[in-house]
């Protein structure tokens, strides 16, 4: 039974895999291929994009700027759906990203 549905980056998928399973390992090689940052820096990163209480800033729209860590406002655009961003707040989160980086 699912009793609570909250999106994560993959990164912080990986911390949540068991380094012991052996039936993981693949699992985690294949993440290991995509992620740009460790769990630990995925849950700093999540809390000081969260911090900027952007309303246009969602749940899932900050698990895919973890995920895919944009380089510039076109790549932003196609992280996030509602691309309403003004300058100033997508200058705070590439500053964010940056830290990341």
């Amino acid at each position: 039974m699912i009793k609570n549905t909250e999106p994560l980056a993959m990164a912080e998928v990986l911390g949540y895999l068991s380094k012991d399973d052996e039936n993981l390992s693949e699992l985690r090689a294949f993440i290991k291929k995509f992620i740009k940052i460790t769990p630990k820096q995925a849950l700093e990163m999540k809390k000081k994009l969260q911090d900027l209480n952007l309303i246009k800033l969602n749940e899932q729209d900050i698990i895919k700027l973890i995920d895919f860590m944009p380089e510039d406002v076109e790549e932003l655009n196609k992280v996030i759906q509602n691309n309403n961003l003004d300058e100033n707040e997508r200058a705070k989160i590439f500053e964010i990203i940056k830290e990341f980086k």
